[in-house]
């Protein structure tokens, strides 16, 4: 009697954990290997958030109140924040001396690179998850940035 190959077992906890894992961070994909088992989640597109549109400062009178609260802005609070999903080195450009992905002001649709993170000598582009106009770069061309530092802000 010939025996039958054992079907392989999916850990689903496991699975689980890794989808969590990516929402966390806002990455595409995630692989790991243990056992000589490989598993392998992606997500074809990023999240898209969702959040209302923040009153203009503009609007507002003017007064100390309002002076106070531009001057203790919290960036990482923004509604239209975007973090670092990884450690790594953040890049504005493609390659040295080429054109920025994005410009204050540029205008962007969801999915759209705004600038890469070299992580383990892997280029990871960073996508816009909503669109709308960059209203600031929080990141230097060429420095290191940590997990969850905001990067760009868009509106």
């Amino acid at each position: 009697m010939a025996k039958t190959p054992k079907s392989p077992v999916v850990d689903r906890e496991l699975i689980q954990e890794l989808t969590r894992l990516l929402d966390e961070t806002g990455l595409t994909e995630i692989e790991i290997e243990q056992d000589g088992q490989r598993v392998r989640v992606a997500r074809s597109a990023a999240p898209v958030a969702t959040a209302p549109a923040p009153m203009p400062l503009a609007a507002l009178p003017p007064t100390p109140v309002a002076e106070l609260a531009v001057a203790s802005f919290d960036p990482a609070k923004h509604p239209g924040v975007v973090i670092s999903p990884m450690v790594g080195t953040a890049y504005a450009a493609p390659e040295p001396g080429a054109k920025p992905f994005i410009d204050v002001g540029s205008r962007v649709k969801v999915g759209d690179t705004l600038l890469i993170v070299e992580a383990m000598k892997t280029m990871n582009q960073i996508p816009a998850p909503r669109a709308g106009t960059v209203i600031q770069i929080l990141f230097e061309d060429g420095q290191p940035v940590e997990f969850g530092e905001p990067l760009v802000i868009i509106e």
